[in-house]
């Protein structure tokens, strides 16, 4: 049996913990967005910021993270053209996880609704409010996280079937299942 070369344990935390933040923050933004003006509504959005802001300064570890240290090489029966795709879905989900929570902040800077980090730390606006602007910038954000989500589904999608069909260990590489031993 192959050795499975995994991720280092702060990258998996990392990735699980991002991961878990957007599959929190994603359905409650489809939720909440449509909801009447209430002060549940407001506590909502209160949330899906702090979860935005979050995901911002964990992918920006993540990022620095990524870029000092080298992740462990794909199997050799990988194909050049999966290579080649894995890096740029990787770089796209990276570029997203910093833009996505970037527009939401700009958005609210430009609806004129400050984000304040988990109701103790107000976060500066980052531009003048503007409504026309605000409204365009949520146009903005609203396609950013469904392309995120195309991306997601397309990862998770490759990792399960070079796992399953493949019968590659790529979910050890992200911490699922027993480590091998060398």
């Amino acid at each position: 049996m192959s050795t499975v070369m995994r991720y280092s344990t702060p990258a998996i935390v990392f990735h699980w913990l991002v991961a878990f933040l957007i599959f929190a923050g994603f359905p409650l933004g489809l939720y909440m967005v449509d909801l009447p003006l209430s002060p549940d509504k407001l506590k909502l959005y209160s949330y899906h910021k702090w979860i935005g802001i979050t995901v911002l300064m964990l992918a920006a570890i993540r990022v620095t993270w990524r870029l000092t240290r080298k992740p462990p090489p794909l199997p050799d029966s990988v194909a050049a053209w999966q290579r080649r795709a894995s890096v740029v879905v990787h770089g796209l989900l990276y570029l997203l996880m910093i833009v996505i929570p970037l527009s939401g902040w700009l958005m609210s800077s430009a609806k004129g609704f400050q984000t304040v980090w988990f109701g103790v730390l107000p976060l500066p606006d980052l531009i003048e409010k503007n409504r026309e602007l605000g409204d365009l910038l949520a146009g903005v954000h609203k396609a950013l996280n469904f392309t995120l989500l195309a991306l997601v589904i397309l990862h998770v999608g490759a990792a399960l079937k070079h796992h399953f069909i493949e019968r590659q260990p790529f979910l050890q590489r992200m911490g699922w299942g027993r480590k091998e031993r060398t």
